[in-house]
């Protein structure tokens, strides 16, 4: 699913995502927001998002990255990455994040 990214016509991430962030001010910096962006997206998104957030940050090699640095992802939305970006589910800091979590409320 979107291996057509780079040529599939040319897509924007949709302002109602980040509907609290002002994308069009001369401060807002894509690159810095990346996290933020790459949440969005997974979280809401629709197929056209997922076209723009690969266009914009070059593919699946650069997304997958910040993927696994997400501090917090449904369960639902990390069975969906890890299906997409080809991800085992131990590799995302969401879900140790949880797994650490639940074995200190065992103690």
């Amino acid at each position: 699913m979107f291996e057509d990214w780079q040529t599939h016509r040319p897509e924007e991430i949709s302002k109602a995502l980040l509907w609290e962030y002002d994308t069009d001010a001369p401060t807002w910096d894509w690159e810095y927001m990346k996290p933020i962006v790459v949440e969005r997206v997974i979280e809401r998104g629709n197929i056209s998002d997922y076209y723009a957030l690969l266009q914009r940050y070059g593919g699946f090699g650069p997304v997958r990255d910040v993927v696994r640095r997400l501090p917090r992802l449904s369960p639902i939305d990390q069975n969906w990455v890890c299906r997409l970006f080809h991800l085992n589910k131990e590799e995302l800091a969401c879900y140790t994040r949880n797994q650490s979590r639940a074995e200190r409320l065992k103690r």
